[in-house]
């Protein structure tokens, strides 16, 4: 008997027209578990596309910006550019080491012009809230990921699940008619118990081929902000940090003093040239 498409879509009608009470309730945690998962990963995808689409204006304007304070002193926002943010936490911590304000005012401009330049520890506090800002932007775009996970690891635990009970119902009916029931009794409960694996499968794996599309996209946002801040870094190092330190002598030999290790006494006092003193017989 050849098989036909038909066939398979007559028997998985056949199986939802016969699913058990069991098997329904572990169908609709799966629908339920379906929905919340792709309203996440439709969630992210936008997000990521918003944030993408935010990066490139904000890179845009830093780009053309003649200064690189430019963008920080005339306040312009691109509030959904994680770029933006990691840019503007290092610009006020910069600004605080310069004029010792974090905020522009109005005679920040003229302040800033004479002001002189930070050291290389200050730069390293700078480069620090720059990190920060990457990382706080990397948890704000990976946050409800666990929620998909969740999803991923629960769902094929609920079909098999849906799977050994049916089969057990089998089996129940077996024990009670003693092995006589035909396949036409027998059908139902192994197609409801089979069902629930096959919903399961695909719950799993469109939402597993979207989370990890999704993973791989994150990561390269993450990459991307890593690779501004290291770019950034480097131009406010060149701008703005003074790397000529004051000449110091070494310290001279005489200032170090003796050594002294243990188990040797110090120098004699009595020259060794001078003849010493015998005592007559």
């Amino acid at each position: 008997m050849q098989l036909t498409p038909l066939a398979a879509v007559s028997g998985l009608q056949f199986g939802l027209e016969n699913l058990s009470l069991p098997s329904l309730v572990i169908a609709g945690l799966l629908a339920l578990l379906s929905m919340i998962s792709w309203t996440v990963l439709a969630a992210k995808w936008m997000l990521l596309s918003r944030t993408a689409t935010a990066n490139n204006v904000f890179m845009g304007k830093f780009r053309e910006s003649a200064h690189p304070l430019a963008l920080y002193l005339t306040r312009e926002r691109t509030a959904l550019s994680p770029m933006y943010h990691v840019y503007h936490e290092a610009c006020r911590e910069l600004a605080f080491y310069l004029v010792g304000e974090e905020d522009p005012g109005r005679a920040f401009s003229s302040r800033l012009q004479g002001a002189g330049r930070i050291t290389a520890s200050q730069m390293g506090s700078v480069q620090n809230a720059m990190e920060r800002a990457v990382m706080t932007s990397a948890t704000k775009v990976e946050a409800k990921l666990g929620i998909i996970a969740t999803v991923l690891a629960a769902a094929p635990f609920l079909g098999l699940l849906g799977t050994v009970w049916g089969i057990l119902d089998v089996f129940a009916i077996l024990a009670q008619t003693e092995g006589t029931a035909g396949i036409a009794i027998l059908a139902p409960g192994v197609c409801s118990a089979l069902l629930t694996t096959l919903l399961a499968l695909f719950v799993t794996i469109p939402s597993l081929i979207a989370h990890n599309a999704l993973v791989s996209k994150i990561r390269q946002l993450i990459i991307r902000l890593d690779n501004f801040a290291n770019e950034l870094a480097g131009v406010l190092d060149r701008q703005f940090v003074d790397h000529h330190s004051p000449d110091e002598s070494p310290p001279s030999l005489g200032s170090m003093g003796t050594p002294s290790m243990p188990g040797f006494s110090s120098p004699p006092t009595q020259s060794l040239t001078q003849p010493s003193k015998l005592t007559s017989a």
